[in-house]
């Protein structure tokens, strides 16, 4: 099919909406789609970059096949995992479907019973849910899933990159193939997102359990144009130039930077240089200004707030994470969708994804990405309707003391930062998609929700309907025993008199619960409110008198509701910290090979700012003069060491495992580690040289078994229901999942080669 044959499949209203909405030709992106849905049965990964209409290119052709042949259920079923995102799609799927009678339905815990209730009463046209509302109805609407899917032609899940790997996006594959045995057939997927690493594996997964093979578009490559710029400061330097051009100007990726003396000169910071020189460059923007975590978040908007009060300036600040209110959520993506509003939003990854919120200018960046993946989400979150995208990184860092060890004068974020840009302008580098072998959580979950749907069941037909959902087929029926026995035991599940199993009372109470349906690991938060308004949780309660940080603002206790979990405020000035539990992810291997790179390299990154060259100037010469670039192990003085393994999170693990088990062969004490950036100890008795020979010759002889490495006492507890899971289950799965042997091997080897490589 050529473009003007696509063109005259789409119906009228299709049709329309381009023309409305001024589109002179279908995009790449678009034409690939339509080849595959109009002339194919198979699924389809669409992968291109940000704003490039992915959602109109799913949308278009399969609404198209929809009208010829109207299904008699729910014919399109969207899953997100953003409640967000779903609002924001279902105003622009409704926009698109306004003339025609089938109707858009949106379906999570915060759209109203009598929305959702329509839908029940006649199941017609586009579902768009969340995985955990998709949950619910599987197991209190088990009976009614033919009714509601029957016909059901096509799922589409979007932003596939924040779930492949995960138990979340396991638990969708779970019961898309949970609904396909219901309904007797397999619907059509559609994976959609701007950021996958390895599109095959990204693709396995999709159509995993479907019976189908999958279309992955070779879309053509976005020309990179960006405007990009990193700056660094010492927290404790007060000198901080306030002048526009300084904070405003940007250099694009590609052009020479040459800083002059004028740009040194600076006047004296009032509150944080750091925070101060993001304040000027999001002023009078539209902009975003990511955090890695809600504590971040919440301290940025806070100082933000404090430095316009300081200047007399408006606050146009907003607040964008997952532990704050709906209401206040959604104010923030109305006031940014808006484009009379220059309003600044502070927020984690909960604004990284899909969301339409117009014409955005710009984005700064508090602190390093932890990935690829990451830093392309949000830079295309900017550059809109055919502007480049703009993001300026900023880093903090406390000025060392003259007895700082060696690891802790690194600038690790900055190198991480740069080679993160640099492996993508260099490699088109994305992060590939995680897998796991022993989701024992998941499996845990999802024994509940089958036997929960399904009433009573023969152990063997549990197993088989559990074992045979594609995320637990690796799990072996030795270990999903081990699991029923304890599920059992514990009173999760009941043995009947028939030999049956049924779910017991404590099964009964996690049910009971809405936050069952949830994978993702959640807290007992406590919501705050001040008069009528709610404002968010949090997950422990001060007591009444003292004061909290929340939404950017500082609230100090009235009372405190314990029973009904309920802490009511009012607010006062200041500025504090908060925290909440979670972790901040994964970085890849290849970033800390090429951090290692950017050291090693005289390299002139046209992004750097004038504060940021002269720090990488600085650490580059401390590298090289410590020779930690030649040897990966470094005398720090007396019996200190220091081990750079350059390597990912799981690898880094890995190692510090492996010399942890064998520190007795060495007289090795006091393990302490950074990250993934750097192991510290102390040696008696031995040297860099003994260490590197005697760890490579034990794992040439051995290798690394990472089972060995998990000690028999430990219970290692990350997803939400491993406190559930016999902990010789989770010693497995963190030894399969948590660990990887291959590149610790490598690099041991590599460490004991630096030597004779040095000698020669």
């Amino acid at each position: 099919m050529n473009d003007n044959e696509i063109f005259e499949r789409f119906p009228d209203f299709i049709r329309e909406y381009i023309y409305s909405h001024s589109w002179d030709s279908l995009r790449a992106v678009q034409i690939a789609a339509a080849k595959s849905i109009f002339g194919t049965e198979n699924n389809l990964l669409l992968t291109s970059f940000t704003a490039s209409g992915k959602t109109e290119a799913a949308f278009f052709p399969v609404l198209s096949l929809l009208w010829e042949d109207m299904p008699r259920t729910v014919g399109v079923l969207y899953i997100a995992p953003l409640k967000s995102l779903i609002n924001d799609q279902f105003g622009r799927v409704g926009e698109l479907l306004d003339m025609t009678g089938i109707p858009v339905t949106h379906w999570h815990g915060d759209v109203a019973a009598s929305h959702k209730k329509k839908l029940l009463e006649e199941p017609r046209g586009v579902l768009q849910i969340t995985p955990e509302s998709l949950e619910s109805m599987l197991i209190n609407r088990s009976n009614d899933i033919p009714r509601i899917f029957g016909d059901l032609r096509f799922v589409i899940i979007d932003e596939i990159h924040t779930l492949t790997g995960s138990d979340r996006g396991n638990q969708i594959i779970c019961q898309l193939c949970r609904i396909a045995g219901l309904i007797g057939h397999s619907p059509r997927r559609i994976g959609l997102s701007a950021t996958v690493g390895d599109p095959e594996r990204a693709a396995a997964w999709l159509s995993a359990g479907s019976g189908r093979d999958t279309d992955i578009p070779a879309i053509p490559p976005e020309k990179l144009r960006w405007r990009l710029g990193m700056e660094h400061f010492y927290i404790q330097n007060p000198a901080y130039d306030q002048t526009a051009e300084r904070a405003q100007n940007m250099s694009l990726p590609d052009a020479e930077h040459a800083p002059s003396d004028d740009e040194e000169a600076g006047a004296l910071a009032e509150i944080d240089a750091g925070y101060e020189f993001i304040y000027d460059c999001v002023k009078d923007k539209k902009a975003l200004v990511f955090s890695n975590s809600r504590e971040e978040t919440e301290y940025v908007t806070a100082t933000l707030r404090q430095i316009a009060k300081k200047r007399n300036e408006p606050d146009v600040f907003l607040i964008h994470h997952g532990n704050l209110s709906a209401a206040l959520r959604e104010e923030a993506e109305l006031k940014m969708k808006d484009d009379d509003i220059r309003a600044v939003t502070c927020a984690t990854v909960t604004m990284e994804l899909g969301i339409d919120i117009g014409r955005l200018e710009r984005v700064a960046q508090n602190g390093a990405p932890n990935s690829v993946t990451s830093f392309l989400q949000r830079l295309g979150r900017s550059g809109r309707r055919g502007q480049p995208p703009e993001m300026m990184m900023v880093f903090r860092e406390e000025d060392a003391l003259p007895n700082t060890p060696l690891p802790q004068l690194i600038p690790w974020e900055l190198l991480r930062a740069i080679a993160i840009v640099q492996l993508y302008i260099e490699e088109r580098f994305i992060e590939p998609p995680g897998h796991k072998k022993m989701p024992m959580s998941l499996a845990f979950h999802q024994t509940l929700s089958v036997a929960a749907a399904s009433g009573e069941l023969r152990p063997r037909e549990l197993a088989e309907r559990v074992l045979a959902l594609p995320p637990l087929a690796e799990i072996t029926k030795e270990d999903y025993r081990t699991l029923l026995i304890s599920m059992c035991e514990n009173d999760f599940l009941e043995v009947t008199y028939e030999k049956g199993i049924i779910i017991g009372l404590a099964g009964e109470r996690l049910l009971s619960s809405f936050k069952f349906y949830a994978v993702f690991k959640d807290s007992e938060d406590y919501t705050v409110r001040w008069k009528s308004d709610e404002i968010g949780t949090i997950t422990t309660p001060p007591p009444v008198g003292d004061r909290f940080a929340l939404a950017g603002r500082v609230w100090e206790v009235e009372e405190l509701d314990v029973r009904r979990k309920l802490i009511y405020v009012h607010p006062v000035e200041g500025k504090m910290e908060i925290s909440w539990p979670g972790d901040y992810g994964e970085i890849h291997t290849r970033i800390l090979e090429r951090m290692k790179r950017v050291l090693e390299e005289d390299a002139v990154y046209p992004y750097l700012k004038p504060n940021a060259v002269k720090r990488l100037a600085v650490a580059r010469r401390l590298a090289r003069s410590t020779g930690m670039l030649r040897r990966s192990i470094v005398h720090l003085g007396g019996y200190s060491w220091c081990i750079f393994p350059w390597l990912g999170t799981r690898s880094f693990r890995t190692l510090r495992r492996y010399i942890a088990a064998n520190a007795h062969d060495f007289r090795i004490s006091g393990i302490e580690y950074e990250g993934c950036y750097y192991i510290t100890f102390k040696m008696e008795g031995a040297n860099d040289y003994d260490l590197a020979r005697g760890l490579a010759k034990k794992v040439a002889a051995e290798g690394i078994d990472c089972s060995a490495l998990v000690g028999e006492g430990e219970c290692p507890v990350f997803e939400k229901y491993d406190d559930h899971v016999p902990p010789s289950l989770l010693r497995r799965a963190y030894a399969a999942d948590k660990l990887t042997p291959h590149e610790a091997e490598k690099r041991i080897e590599e460490i004991f080669r630096e030597y004779s490589d040095e000698a020669l």
